[in-house]
């Protein structure tokens, strides 16, 4: 069962602090919750969806079931997506999955999908051979990156959806209009980027 990131911060401190629990209070402030309550809320949750086993006659004791750093779940990987003029047209069969730590996602990991990003149109943000963490959205708010599909072409770009303008970061290359005979679809916004040349990762 997947988690609430605050819950995913909350099991990390449960694990870190098992020999020495925490009070609700320094929970809740830790997790800078606006109330005790949520701390119980989310403490619920956890024992429900099996993350940790409360002793039944003393709160603070519990014991931890799933080590919160192998919070992982496997994500379609999808073909390269050019961040030039050119690319290939998204295919409803993933060629890969990839674990991904729940970490470095901040929405519900069900909506992820990953492409590798190809071309330098998008330096010194994304980098060729990158891969893209996007969450599935046909809609995006002006000067979102995107991955989006134009006349069967793959891109990864700046949206301006108001004057119909896909803007590159790298400022070498010239930006695209969308006309009216186009065949445009976004098929996600960005949030992260798992820089494969530097192995470091950036959420957005």
């Amino acid at each position: 069962m997947e988690l609430h990131k605050k819950q995913i911060e909350l099991l990390r401190i449960l694990s870190k602090n098992v020999d020495s629990p925490l009070t609700v209070r320094q929970i809740q402030e830790e997790l800078e919750l606006s109330s005790p309550s949520l701390v119980h809320h989310h403490i619920k949750q956890l024992e429900k969806k099996k993350y940790i086993q409360k002793n039944p006659h003393n709160p603070r004791d519990y014991k931890i079931l799933n080590d919160p750093d192998r919070l992982v779940s496997y994500v379609n990987l999808y073909g390269s997506a050019r961040c030039g003029p050119d690319g290939t047209m998204l295919s409803g069969d993933p060629i890969d999955k990839m674990a991904l730590s729940q970490k470095m996602v901040n929405f519900d990991i069900e909506d992820a999908f990953l492409v590798i990003a190809e071309s330098d149109s998008m330096e010194p943000y994304i980098h060729d051979g990158d891969f893209i963490i996007a969450k599935k959205s046909n809609f995006a708010d002006e000067g979102e990156i995107v991955v989006c599909t134009l006349n069967e072409e793959v891109m990864i770009k700046k949206v301006h959806p108001k004057n119909k303008i896909l803007v590159s970061l790298n400022q070498s290359y010239q930006p695209i209009i969308i006309d009216q005979n186009s065949q445009f679809k976004i098929e996600g916004v960005v949030k992260g980027v798992i820089c494969n040349h530097e192995m470091k990762s950036t959420v957005m």
